[in-house]
């Protein structure tokens, strides 16, 4: 594995290590990152929780980002599967590949970033790799959480008749990377900004995750996941896991302002609304008795959690207007390899 040079603009491994993560590592269980690897003793009841992203520049945030930005970024995604099984944020490991353009200045903000939320969401780093790489920056996080035993959200579980909820609102993300891109001149500056903000600053919805499993009889939530994909490919996620299909309502899909004032100016967004994906809200579904519970979530943890449609026999997701006629989509979502 090669080290991260030294050079005149930014110091070794080692010291980056010691300027900039190590102050990060707040949690006994890190041992001051003096270690091969952190030691943590789950509380008794609860099960350990694990996700994984890797960020890399040019591909999951635009290369002139700020550091801080992209470090709260990179945070965010992966608390956002946390919130999604329910889970409280426990601790993460951080691993960077650097390229020789990353300057002491780009490293010194972007661990100022996460020290921010860190602070914010109650995490602190546990561990990690620091490397050189001569293709594009490369961040990856692997976030741990706490669950109650048994109580994790899942995919499957969802039943027919489930209603289809999700919280906040749909689609800032894909039009703030638009905006991002130059696009979408139309809109006042203040709903750009908005917009942008939401596709670099996701807000992970942990209260909402959490209270949907701490009900006194079970989880209120049959199955869920988070929208980083698209609307649309998300909630295939739980129809495929769940052996079912789902019907989506496009009229009752809750929009903020600023992407309601897009859509009016070009209702041809409607699919990049649905699929675009990188949201990072919840997709869940619950039986129509637990509707009231979920209001008192929302009031609660003043997010919205909105009914958007429901869960059927049958296979895939099917978008309809309020007439009732399948909206045809080009694409479901992001993925992989071969992208949108």
């Amino acid at each position: 594995m090669s080290p991260v040079p030294t050079a005149a603009n930014r110091p070794g491994e080692f010291e980056i290590i010691r300027r900039y993560f190590r102050p990060l590592a707040l949690d006994p269980g890190a041992l001051g990152l003096g270690d091969d690897a952190a030691v943590m003793t789950p509380p008794p009841g609860r099960d350990l929780v694990l996700t994984t992203d890797t960020m890399v520049s040019g591909v999951h945030f635009l290369a002139e980002e700020t550091p801080g930005r992209v470090a709260c970024r990179l945070l965010r995604v992966n608390l956002s599967d946390l919130a999604a099984m329910g889970a409280r944020p426990l601790g993460y490991l951080l691993n960077t590949a650097f390229p020789d353009a990353t300057d002491e200045a780009w490293i010194a903000a972007f661990a100022a970033g996460l020290a921010e939320d860190q602070s914010r969401y109650t995490i602190a780093l546990l561990g990690g790799d620091t490397v050189a790489t001569p293709g594009p920056l490369t961040l990856t996080v692997t976030a741990l959480g706490l669950v109650a035993s048994g109580r994790a959200l899942r995919r499957a579980g969802a039943g027919a008749g489930d209603d289809v909820h999700v919280t906040g609102t749909i689609g800032d993300a894909a039009l703030g990377l638009q905006v991002l891109r130059g696009g979408l001149t139309g809109l006042l500056a203040a709903e750009r900004r908005a917009l942008s903000q939401r596709f670099s600053l996701p807000e992970p919805r942990l209260g909402v995750g959490q209270a949907l499993i701490e009900a006194a009889a079970g989880p209120l939530a049959t199955a869920a996941a988070d929208v980083s994909d698209g609307l649309v490919a998300d909630l295939g996620h739980i129809c495929d896991a769940s052996g079912l299909a789902a019907t989506i309502e496009a009229a009752r899909v809750p929009l903020s302002p600023a992407a309601s004032a897009a859509f009016a100016a070009d209702p041809a967004l409607l699919a990049t609304l649905l699929a675009g994906g990188d949201d990072y809200e919840l997709v869940l579904t619950a039986a129509p008795e637990a509707r009231a519970a979920l209001a008192a979530i929302a009031a609660g943890t003043g997010v919205p959690i909105t009914r958007i449609g429901r869960m059927t026999a049958g296979a895939g997701v099917r978008v309809v207007d309020r007439a009732g006629q399948a909206v045809p989509l080009r694409h479901a979502g992001f993925e992989h390899f071969r992208g949108r």
